[in-house]
């Protein structure tokens, strides 16, 4: 670890922390005996922590964000120069780099048109909660105000994004929830015994599952359904690539009864699984898509909602009314480091060929992680696209019984034991927390892919015998 901080001010570093830092996603008890691991510097796939113990990062930050890797000079410079000349002023007035680089994502985009820049995931999600309502109202006298979701996604923190989480332990003691988020089933072929669709495979449990969509449609009302939210490839809910048969059965059941389509790209936009974006492998026609992640890789705060020309015109097809365009802000949406930093990442995932890349090395990751599945009979299932994968753990194949969470959290442990940083489904699906997660930076290479698959072997030998 280069520049490494004097021992006396890492100390001080660590106490300022335990004494005034609320961490993400963080029981504190521990650190009343223990100290928390802070990340200093990051280079590559690698991180140092304060004792300046290296780590492989096989979840690009820890929540799928920094695709391009860390250290890139060329970004910082890029934010630096940027603030210097203009630094912030509200969205409602444009900017340099908010202009060339929604110029530049949409030219990654074939069939959308218009970019709402704001601060995450949620937020571009709740932007296009907001515009659904509002379309409701200007075009439906109030009533297709209903938004669909799907069991296991996720969708953000916010309580509107969390009223539209499927993963109910992450929305425990958050309620009561916002009015008409209904929930859909899952497309989770592994599990589709719990759909009671066990005789059926591939094409045909896709279009039965997209079918069950249909059928909350109707039990609900299609007049009062506005739209249906989806993540291309479910995340945090454990990796799930829904089945062949699935996405145009979609598709069509959207067009049939005037609903819109919002893909939520937040973990899988922006190369993450081979293409662009992840619907762009399945065909699919979207009205929204969201993104925050690895837009900018992390080197600053930045998400979007973007949106095609058809429900843009919506917000201005009565000028006279004084209420009917999207009344919206997004305070640091007006920052431009955002807008700069994800400019320079595009240009890097193009020039360096990252997302061929991707493909390249997540191939030889499922291949690897598919050998393990023959060595080791606790691997149920390994699934996923591109470098974004997953391995669910079982007791028994045949019954499908999952490992515990805690089991799970030993494999993790142990890997991190190794100098490798890997990722899993945790207090998020009710006896359902038994998924490695896989996200390395899209500059991987075969021996980091192999160090991480041979960390994995080791830790699940050391584990589960």
């Amino acid at each position: 670890m280069d520049g490494q901080i004097k021992e006396n001010d890492i100390s001080h570093v660590v106490e300022a922390d335990k004494a005034h830092v609320w961490h993400h996603l963080t029981q504190h008890k521990p650190f009343e005996t223990g100290d928390p691991r802070i990340i200093v510097e990051g280079k590559g796939m690698k991180v140092w922590d304060q004792n300046g113990k290296e780590y492989l990062d096989a979840v690009s930050g820890g929540v799928w964000t920094v695709n391009v890797g860390y250290g890139r000079e060329t970004i910082a410079d890029a934010v630096r120069d940027q603030l210097v000349k203009m630094n912030y002023f509200a969205a409602s007035a444009g900017s340099i780099p908010g202009a060339l680089f929604s110029e530049k994502l949409i030219e990654k985009m074939p069939g959308m048109s218009r970019v709402y820049i704001t601060n995450s995931g949620s937020e571009a999600n709740e932007k296009a909660f907001k515009m659904i309502r509002q379309i409701a109202h200007k075009r439906y006298g109030g009533k297709k105000t209903k938004i669909l979701y799907r069991d296991r996604d996720y969708h953000g923190s916010t309580l509107a994004t969390m009223s539209a989480g499927g993963q109910d332990e992450r929305n425990a003691q958050y309620g009561p929830f916002a009015p008409d988020f209904i929930r859909v089933p899952h497309c989770m072929e592994y599990r589709k015994h719990e759909l009671g669709l066990e005789h059926l495979s591939g094409a045909e449990f896709g279009r039965a599952a997209a079918d069950a969509i249909e059928d909350v449609i109707l039990r609900e009302g299609p007049e009062t359904v506005g739209a249906l939210c989806l993540e291309p490839i479910t995340a945090g809910g454990g990796v799930i690539e829904a089945p062949e048969g699935y996405w145009p059965r979609v598709q069509e059941i959207c067009e049939k009864y005037d609903i819109l389509l919002h893909i939520d790209e937040v973990v899988c936009g922006l190369g993450r699984t081979g293409t662009w974006f992840g619907y762009q492998h399945y065909g699919i026609k979207p009205d929204f898509v969201t993104m925050a992640k690895g837009v900018a890789s992390g080197y600053a705060a930045i998400a979007c909602c973007v949106s095609n020309e058809r429900v843009f015109d919506m917000f201005k097809e009565d000028a006279s009314d004084p209420l009917g365009y999207f009344r919206d802000i997004s305070t640091f949406g007006g920052c431009t480091a955002g807008p700069v930093a994800a400019l320079e990442n595009l240009r890097i995932i193009e020039d360096e060929g990252l997302l061929e890349n991707t493909t390249k090395m997540g191939e030889r990751m499922l291949a690897n992680l598919n050998a393990l599945a023959e060595k080791h009979a606790v691997i149920g299932d390994v699934r996923g696209k591109g470098l974004f994968l997953g391995a669910e753990l079982v007791k028994d194949r045949e019954t499908k019984e999952p490992v515990t969470e805690a089991e799970v959290g030993a494999v993790v442990a142990d890997c991190g034991a190794q100098g490798v940083i890997i990722g899993a489904t945790n207090r998020s699906l009710p006896g359902r927390n038994n998924t490695l997660c896989f996200s390395p930076a899209l500059i991987a290479t075969e021996q980091d892919i192999d160090r991480i698959c041979e960390a994995v072997d080791n830790a699940l030998t050391k584990v589960f015998g």
